[in-house]
């Protein structure tokens, strides 16, 4: 794995991706260093795959400018898709259940072969077999996958694995050819509160290698770049909100005092009921956002 390219620098501005159905999301903007960890937080249907898919060159941004490793999108979609890797996307990079360990690093070794033009050399002669195992065993060891902890070596099939070995492994074959970028989905996802800061630590470990991480996650660590796909409340609305749920203070009434009559008091703050015009957007679910959005601008 090669540890020394540079991390993908990110400069996003005012990007989105609209389909059929709508945007699956829009107005992100984002300004991250080489080697950074970028954390995508946002609600269900927010478009944070969407995202993902955009910034490694896998979908095409509609709005907005954007540019990786300063290669601008969606102008050199191709060459970024070339220099980033994703890992751990339902429906479009997953771990195959039935195999091994073995089996998917051996595939990933074959594929990285064959897109760096070297499919011509095979079969591999003992010295790329032996910068193959180096390879293999210098993404484990990134990702802290130790094959001898698990059930049966690297025998184990993934069905067998726990969900934290999977994300490492899953992790392991993104990183194992050396990307400027890699995007993760799905970081946290029904892990406990120990194994999602163990998570978030694993990643951690991909960026000290110089590879930029952007990984959309629940619950963000202190130290990321956050973006947002969901707009915070705003400071106006919530001090709104509290003074709605906040009973108001009794006051002393002359015994004779009475309502107008026709009249009850006010109960709602002006405003308070409506909605970002980002959330009305969205009326389907990830999936289907991802899949409008392909088939609109075409996956690459």
């Amino acid at each position: 794995m090669n540890t020394t390219r540079q991390g993908a620098a990110v400069d996003a501005r005012g990007i989105g991706v609209e389909g059929p159905r709508g945007w699956a999301f829009r107005g992100i903007d984002i300004s991250a260093e080489p080697g950074a960890l970028i954390a995508v937080q946002g609600s269900s249907g927010s478009g944070r795959t969407c995202l993902l898919l955009a910034l490694t060159g896998r979908m095409r941004i509609t709005a907005g400018e954007a540019t990786v490793a300063g290669l601008p999108l969606p102008k050199r979609i191709g060459t970024v898709r070339s220099r980033t890797a994703i890992a751990h996307v339902p429906g479009v990079v997953e771990l195959e259940p039935a195999l091994t360990v073995a089996e998917h690093l051996k595939e990933q070794a074959l594929l990285g072969h064959r897109f760096q033009g070297l499919s011509a050399s095979l079969p591999w002669g003992r010295r790329q077999k032996e910068a193959t195992r180096a390879r293999i065993d210098a993404a484990l060891a990134v990702v802290g996958l130790d094959p001898a902890s698990l059930v049966k070596g690297l025998r184990t099939a993934v069905r067998d694995l726990e969900r934290i070995e999977a994300l490492r492994l899953s992790v392991a074959l993104g990183i194992m050819h050396g990307p400027q970028l890699l995007a993760v989905d799905d970081v946290d996802l029904k892990l406990s509160a120990a194994e999602r800061a163990e998570a978030w630590e694993l990643l951690r470990g991909v960026t000290r290698t110089g590879i930029t991480v952007v990984a959309a996650g629940s619950e963000a660590p202190a130290d990321a770049v956050l973006v947002r796909t969901t707009p915070a409340p705003a400071a106006a609305d919530t001090a709104a909100a509290d003074t709605i749920a906040a009973p108001a203070a009794k006051t002393p009434e002359a015994p004779a005092a009475k309502p107008a009559a026709g009249k009850t008091p006010a109960t709602d703050a002006p405003g308070a009921a409506g909605t970002s015009t980002e959330s009305a957007t969205h009326t389907g679910t990830d999936e289907e956002e991802a899949a409008d959005a392909f088939a609109e601008t075409g996956r690459a």
